[in-house]
C-alpha cells in the first residue's frame, strides 16, 4: 500500500519538526518557577495560524506535544498532562479567536495578539489541570497572578518574534 502525502502534509511535518526542536531546546533551560517557560514553540503555532490557518496550527500543536513528550521521556507523566492541557486550551482559544476575527475581515489580532492570547490560555489550562488533578489546594491561586503575568510577557516576546518573522517572509 502506497501512502500519498500532500503538500500540506509536508508543510505540517516540517513546521512540527521545527516546533519540536524548539520545544526540546527549551526544556533544557532552567525555570524560575515550575511551569514557567518562554514558550518559543508558540512562535511556530502563531506563524502557522496566520499563514495557513487554524487546522494546520492545531496539527502542529498536537503533534509537538505528543512527539516532544515521547522524545523527552515524559509521555503520560504529569508534565505531559499539564503540557497537553495547556496546548489544548491554547489551540481551542486560538480557534475561537480565529473564527471571530474571520467575521471581521482585516481585523484579526495579529501575531502579538494571538500569541498573548495563546500564552494566557496555555497557562490557564495548565493551572486548571494542576489544581484539578495534582494540587487541589486554595493556596495555589496565590501563584496565578505571577503565572499569568509571565504568560503575558512571554506571549508578547513570542508574538514580536512571530511578527518579525512574518515581516521577513512577506
Amino acid at each position: 500500500m502506497i501512502l500519498h502525502t500532500t503538500r500540506d502534509d509536508h508543510r505540517i511535518a516540517w513546521l512540527t519538526a521545527l516546533a519540536i526542536t524548539i520545544h526540546i531546546a527549551e526544556s533544557a533551560l532552567p525555570s524560575p518557577l515550575p511551569g514557567v517557560k518562554p514558550g518559543l514553540a508558540n512562535v511556530v503555532t502563531v506563524l502557522a495560524l496566520l499563514q495557513f490557518g487554524w487546522s494546520t496550527a492545531a496539527w502542529i500543536t498536537g503533534l509537538r506535544v505528543v512527539v516532544g513528550s515521547l522524545l523527552l521521556g515524559t509521555f503520560l507523566s504529569p508534565a505531559f498532562i499539564l503540557s497537553l492541557s495547556g496546548a489544548m486550551a491554547s489551540i481551542i482559544t486560538l480557534g475561537l479567536a480565529w473564527r471571530l476575527s474571520g467575521m471581521l475581515p482585516g481585523r484579526g489580532l495579529g501575531a502579538v495578539g494571538y500569541s498573548v492570547l495563546a500564552a494566557m490560555a496555555h497557562m490557564a489550562g495548565q493551572f486548571y489541570a494542576a489544581y484539578a488533578l495534582f494540587i487541589p489546594h486554595p493556596a495555589l491561586f496565590h501563584l496565578l497572578p505571577v503565572l499569568m503575568t509571565a504568560a503575558v510577557i512571554f506571549g508578547i516576546v513570542s508574538g514580536v518574534i512571530a511578527q518579525m518573522t512574518l515581516h521577513r517572509i512577506r
